[in-house]
């Protein structure tokens, strides 16, 4: 089941990673995905930050872009980027990963993605609804995100509503 795109993912809670890398994604930010949903993808943002994805949301997001590279390489328009291409297609190769939510919302965090997050075994994360999807944060990496994002959201909440 997709997300209804009038419902918003929103909400932050703190959660400990356990000593396997798993943790507890709250409830209230996977229903709108539906009680059975399990199949998701995980997704490197920006150091210190992944997001969890709903995995068709994610498919038909990627999909558009991937396509339109795809069409301009085919149609030998991008032969004069021949490294931008390779630097895209190794980023494309590991920064996405399918995961499935275990029972009560439990989520194993992958090897690759846990040095990318940044965060120990033990260690505190915060999750936070981010409209379309779920991000899991290392700690210092969200303080520094609302310091330079906070100041922001009045111009952003007119932007996208004007």
């Amino acid at each position: 089941m997709s997300q209804d795109p009038s419902s918003l993912i929103l909400g932050e809670f703190r959660r400990s990673m356990d000593d396997r890398f798993r943790l507890s994604i709250p409830s209230e930010l996977t229903a709108i995905w539906g009680e059975k949903h399990v199949d998701c993808v995980l997704v490197k943002e920006r150091p210190g930050c992944v997001s969890l994805w709903n995995d068709k949301d994610w498919e038909t997001h990627l999909e558009s872009g991937v396509k339109v590279v795809q069409s301009k390489w085919m149609a030998q328009r991008l032969n004069h980027q021949l490294s931008e291409v390779q630097t895209w297609g190794r980023l494309l190769s590991t920064r996405h990963r399918a995961v499935q939510l275990a029972g009560r919302g439990r989520l194993l965090i992958p090897e690759g993605f846990r040095e990318f997050l940044g965060v120990e075994a033990g260690g505190e994360v915060l999750i936070v609804g981010a409209a379309v999807c779920i991000e899991i944060w290392q700690l210092q990496a969200w303080l520094d995100c609302l310091r330079e994002e906070i100041p922001q959201f009045g111009k952003l909440l007119q932007d996208l509503g004007g």
